[in-house]
């Protein structure tokens, strides 16, 4: 039986492996003494039996009796399934913290902000709150998507250097450019290119928005009225529809009084509506990748298949996802059909999360959601749980990157 305790400031994880069910109360035992005293304590290595807690020092002692210990499954961990999210997942503020704290995720953003060019430094400084204070909304594709992308990119990297090789990665809408580009499909500056070429398309299309719907996509047919278009099919009764505003107030109207449950979604851009397909031709003149093979399978949302060699290199694949409805429910229901996985979500919030934990297979328990910054806690210790889960799981780390 081996611990190891890793201590970042205030956050601190604790990890346990036995070499059998047997062995978990001298795992929890020598994890206390090493609580208690701050004694040195050998890294982990893989055993049948694991457990970790993140916790403070003041709570540690409590939060290791309390701390569930997982029994590894005897044909190794659940593959883990990278989700990285596009927009409406924004915030201000969004990673701020870990930013500062975590030098794996600053230097990924920071080559998603040098990437974007002069305008990049501004971005960052708007985000990080050292200026004179944003001029443009988060919310508005010339910030959200810029910023969505690097944080996608930076959790994505920071998984990566923990040593997780993803058996898979799903992006929602933009993200899907991070998800390829963390295969190496792309270069952070190729992927950037395209992102700068979707957001000049974007903003010269009308104003216009999307909508959060709980229902079936087929119970909104009558609900489509001029340019609004079911944008999105995220889950059982998760419906997004997007639209130009005028349009899409009414339809909005209607739906409540018809007694729907409707929410904005945080765009100022009707994304994945006929509205967009202006902006696909502009867009596809943006593309300058030259592709390389991925180094794990890149799922698309709109196909709902791992992207081929093909795909990656048309340009018109990758312009018309602005205008094209987004498939996140059909794409994880087919990934999760080919066995249980480990679903990461790496971006802000967990919208992709919520959508996963209305699948089957989620919600039969074989596979699982782990999101990395779901809000309800401060960044270091959230980022220091997802890397619990999967070393709990069976996934052997590189724990001095933690």
């Amino acid at each position: 039986m081996t611990v190891t305790d890793l201590t970042n400031g205030t956050a601190r994880l604790l990890l346990w492996a036995g070499a059998d069910p047997a062995a978990e109360r001298a795992a929890r035992a020598a994890v206390t003494d090493a609580a208690r005293t701050g004694a040195p304590i050998p890294r982990p290595v893989p055993g049948p039996v694991r457990g970790a807690v993140v916790t403070t020092p003041a709570r540690a002692l409590d939060d290791i009796v309390a701390a569930p210990v997982r029994q590894v499954p005897a044909g190794g961990p659940r593959p883990a399934v990278l989700l990285l999210p596009g927009q409406g997942s924004q915030h201000d503020g969004m990673a701020v913290s870990l930013y500062h704290d975590e030098p794996v995720f600053r230097s990924a953003v920071d080559d998603v902000f040098e990437a974007w060019g002069p305008g990049g430094a501004d971005i960052r400084v708007d985000w990080l709150g050292t200026g004179t204070g944003p001029g443009i909304s988060i919310d508005d594709p010339r910030r959200a998507q810029p910023l969505l992308f690097a944080v996608d990119h930076g959790l994505g990297r920071l998984l990566l250097s923990w040593g997780v090789r993803p058996a898979e990665v799903l992006g929602h809408s933009a993200g899907e450019i991070v998800a390829a580009t963390l295969a190496g499909v792309f270069t952070v500056a190729e992927a950037v290119a395209m992102v700068r070429g979707r957001v000049s398309a974007a903003v010269a299309v009308p104003a216009g928005g999307m909508l959060a719907v709980a229902a079936s996509a087929d119970e909104l047919q009558s609900y489509l009225i001029g340019q609004v278009a079911v944008g999105a099919v995220n889950a059982d009764r998760r419906t997004m529809l997007a639209g130009p505003d005028a349009e899409l107030a009414v339809a909005a109207a209607r739906l409540t009084a018809d007694g729907f449950m409707v929410r904005r979604v945080p765009s100022t851009v009707p994304f994945h509506s006929p509205a967009m397909e202006p902006a696909v031709a502009a867009a596809q003149l943006s593309f300058r990748a030259s592709p390389k093979p991925p180094a794990f399978p890149v799922r698309s949302g709109y196909t709902a298949r791992p992207i081929t060699d093909e795909e990656a290199g048309d340009a018109r694949f990758w312009a018309r996802q602005a205008a094209d409805t987004v498939h996140f429910k059909l794409a994880l229901g087919a990934l999760l059909d080919e066995g249980d996985r480990l679903l990461v979500e790496c971006g802000p919030g967990r919208v992709l999360s919520s959508f996963a934990l209305r699948q089957p297979a989620v919600r039969a328990g074989g596979s699982r959601v782990v999101p990395m910054l779901p809000g309800d806690r401060p960044d270091r210790p959230a980022t220091l749980e997802a890397a619990a889960a999967l070393w709990c799981e069976g996934h052997d780390l590189n724990v001095t990157a933690l």
